[in-house]
């Protein structure tokens, strides 16, 4: 752990949603009192959308820290399920354990708990996060929630949070009455390259840190562009380069630790050839593979190869296959490549019965 190396208290960078961490760019304060004024107001129904590592989860801990004292607070998280498992769980999240299945009882309940709070001057919040996950008819629910209401005011707030597939979900025709209520849409744009040093130079200071910068200009400039700007993204390189400097004893992260870490988070890296995408499989045949239609923009590539090192020896087939009229091709059609297929596994089966595998008593 890097905390003694560089004199910190505790993790600058990590991966929990701890709201003094919470650096509030332009964006995310324009988001925070938007959703705030939006309880204030008694509003009904609010929505922030926004890509995934934004740090939603984490501005929405800080606004419900705001009314603490002053309302009666609901994070649902669990949003795949049906209307009843819904209900269930929202129930729970406010201390009230019921075994009832019985859907007309858990909203009678659920709406003396309202009146309740209601009664002794206090709010009531419900986060609903990942919401894009929530069925057609489990936001349809979550509507019907909104109907809970005295003359002078509404009984509760709903706090609808996801990335950008709730606003495409949002936009259908069957929930236009849902989409009519929300009084409020808020979003998150990823940090300028400004932002970015000021974000991790906040998370520093919040750690304990004290000194020296940790990142030179070039690395806070390199990670900028490789995280896009995105909250997550920043920590995660920033948490892996530091332990890299502190490994190498280093007291500065630089330019080459932010690419050595690049390389070891690349996923692509680990992508097999049949399976990566087109744009990682080009140039991959080199004359000796078989091209394969699979319906994306470019042709899968099969290494020849990869058969002859699996089981040993080159077949036949591996070989630039004639044509009818005399010449070769080192391609398969889709036809050709299923028979090919077939071929390898007949050829395999043979080898292991040859070899003495797992097959050969099965044989």
């Amino acid at each position: 752990m890097y905390l003694d190396f560089f004199g910190l208290r505790e993790q600058p960078f990590g991966v929990t949603p701890d709201p003094r961490y919470l650096y509030l760019g332009p964006g995310h304060r324009e988001a925070l009192a938007s959703l705030y004024y939006g309880i204030e107001a008694n509003r009904g129904f609010l929505s922030l959308i926004a890509r995934p590592g934004m740090g939603k989860t984490t501005l929405l801990f800080h606004l419900l820290a705001k009314f603490e004292h002053t309302a009666r607070t609901a994070f649902l998280f669990q949003t795949q399920c049906s209307s009843r498992e819904f209900m269930r769980f929202l129930l729970a999240e406010i201390g009230i354990e019921t075994e009832s299945q019985d859907f007309v009882k858990m909203h009678e309940q659920f709406n003396r708990c309202l009146v309740q709070e209601a009664r002794a001057g206090k709010r009531f919040i419900v986060v609903i996060d990942e919401a894009q996950n929530l069925d057609a008819s489990v936001l349809e629910t979550v509507r019907l929630l909104s109907d809970f209401e005295t003359p002078q005011a509404k009984l509760l707030q709903i706090i609808l949070v996801g990335q950008p597939g709730l606003a495409d979900k949002l936009a259908t025709p069957e929930l236009e009455q849902l989409r009519q209520r929300i009084t409020s849409v808020s979003s998150l744009s990823p940090l300028t390259r400004e932002e970015t040093g000021r974000f991790m130079d906040h998370r520093l200071q919040v750690a304990g840190h004290r000194g020296v910068r940790l990142f030179s200009p070039e690395a806070e400039e390199l990670i900028a562009q490789v995280s896009e700007g995105i909250p997550r993204q920043i920590n995660n390189y920033c948490f892996h380069t530091l332990s890299l400097a502190c490994a190498m004893r280093k007291k500065i992260v630089d330019i080459s630790m932010v690419r050595e870490v690049m390389h070891d988070l690349d996923i692509r890296r680990f992508v097999s050839e049949v399976g990566a995408p087109s744009s990682h499989r080009q140039g991959i045949g080199n004359g000796n593979g078989a091209n394969v239609s699979n319906g994306t923009s470019g042709p899968m590539v099969v290494p020849f190869h990869a058969v002859e090192e699996l089981i040993g020896f080159e077949p036949e087939y591996a070989r630039p296959i004639a044509t009818a009229d005399g010449g070769a091709k080192d391609y398969l059609s889709p036809a050709e490549a299923i028979e090919h297929m077939r071929e390898v596994a007949r050829l395999l089966h043979n080898w292991r019965n040859r070899s003495g595998g797992p097959d050969r008593q099965s044989a």
